[in-house]
């Protein structure tokens, strides 16, 4: 039986292919040789196809006892799924991706998970549940998309009071040494908006709203201290531990008067996000993550919104498996750099192990300007001031003990 119906939408179905491109997706349809031998084993060299077929035997040749026993270990197995969920929309189209996704609430021990919302109510959360969640969004019933929603604003507002007081200091420590207000003065919120995002609090037997969060207009007073700050983000393959991250550091950058804050998201289309950024969760919950990647589609749309170089400070995060114009990245990238755009690529916002990412375009990156490293979130604010303050990122990341990717190893 077929692994999926539509596990091979990703080859034409031609019948002039050759023999090998036809051989290869009748094989990843139906799994492993058997024992009687039949269809060919894939080919070492043939990278993709063995990324297909590992993402397809784990969803789809796991005997009955192992889904039982992902189902019991769902809080310990998170990281993976969440991966698995990730590698899917790097290998499949979407048309795929979504009849796999709606497979996995069963096989993976997700459907308790997302279907009942004592259980969902009850699961520990935690950056990697998020994650999950907001890769499962489009799948998510409606009776459980709000305990879904709770459970993610759970995690942002933990993040946030892990990371709010450590980076507010060191942003605009790093741009004036004064201590700047987080929260909007009475004579700069923006009650239209306050409005819109409180009426969750609505009482009807008061007709009134009660105001537990007040948006401020943003960069209603601009300065010659302000500095523009541009989050780019990878939402291909799986990157969603840092899109997690980076979206609450996002929302707490909004909220700083001294800067200005634009988040964009991409894979092989671009999303401008900024206007979400007074809620994290709404961020997550409009992320639509696809396949593929195109740096340099993003970095294009980056940069016409970048009308101060010498002020900007461009944070790039993504792994770096460009699908599009690799020579056009660096020429972008170069180009920014000489205008004045103190440019910084993170590989990966998170607090797992070493991430994966393509060492090559890291070091070009770096010779390019470009300093190139994995970041914790802990380590974020440190960076995000020494950027700020245009200072050499090289050195920066010797300190603390980061290696800079093409710029020489600062550890062993």
């Amino acid at each position: 039986m077929p692994k999926s119906p539509d596990v091979t939408d990703d080859v034409p179905d031609d019948a002039g292919e050759p023999e090998a491109s036809r051989l290869r997706r009748w094989r990843l349809a139906l799994g492993e040789p058997g024992e009687a031998g039949g269809l060919p084993s894939l080919q070492k060299s043939d990278e993709r196809g063995q990324g297909m077929d590992r993402t397809l035997q784990q969803l789809y040749d796991a005997e009955a006892g192992g889904r039982g026993s992902r189902s019991a270990g769902l809080g310990n197995s998170a990281p993976n799924v969440n991966r698995w969920l990730g590698d899917i929309r790097s290998y499949f189209p979407k048309s795929v991706v979504q009849v796999m996704q709606q497979d996995a609430v069963d096989r993976l021990g997700l459907h308790q998970l997302l279907l009942e919302e004592e259980v969902l109510s009850e699961v520990t959360p935690d950056v990697h549940l998020a994650g999950t969640l907001m890769q499962l969004s489009d799948v998510i019933p409606e009776e459980t998309k709000e305990t879904a929603r709770r459970v993610v604003r759970r995690v942002a507002d933990d993040l946030e009071k892990r990371l709010r007081q450590k980076l507010v200091e060191a942003v605009t420590g790093a741009i004036d040494r004064s201590r700047r207000t987080s929260r909007p003065r009475p004579g700069e919120i923006d009650f239209d908006r306050t409005i819109r995002r409180n009426l969750k609090n609505y009482l009807p037997d008061r007709g009134t709203v009660i105001a537990e969060h007040l948006v401020g207009y943003a960069r209603r007073r601009r300065s010659s201290s302000l500095k523009d700050i541009v989050l780019c983000i990878d939402q291909s393959g799986s990157m969603a531990e840092s899109i997690v991250y980076s979206s609450v550091i996002g929302a707490v950058l909004a909220s700083l008067q001294s800067v200005s804050t634009r988040l964009v998201l991409f894979d092989t289309a671009v999303v401008d996000m900024t206007e979400e950024l007074d809620d994290p969760v709404d961020v997550l919950f409009g992320v639509q993550l696809g396949g593929g990647t195109d740096i340099n589609k993003a970095v294009t749309y980056c940069r016409e919104h970048i009308s101060r170089p010498s002020d900007t400070v461009f944070v790039l995060i993504s792994d770096l498996y460009e699908g599009g114009v690799r020579a056009g990245l660096l020429r972008q990238t170069a180009e920014m750099v000489a205008a004045g755009v103190q440019v910084v690529v993170l590989l990966a916002l998170s607090d797992s192990g070493a991430p994966i990412f393509d060492e090559q375009l890291a070091a070009e990156m770096t010779r390019v300007g470009a300093p190139s490293f994995a970041c914790t979130p802990d380590q974020f604010p440190g960076m995000m001031a020494a950027a700020l303050q245009r200072s050499d990122m090289k050195t920066w990341a010797a300190k603390n003990e980061v290696v800079v990717f093409g710029g020489g190893r600062n550890r062993s």
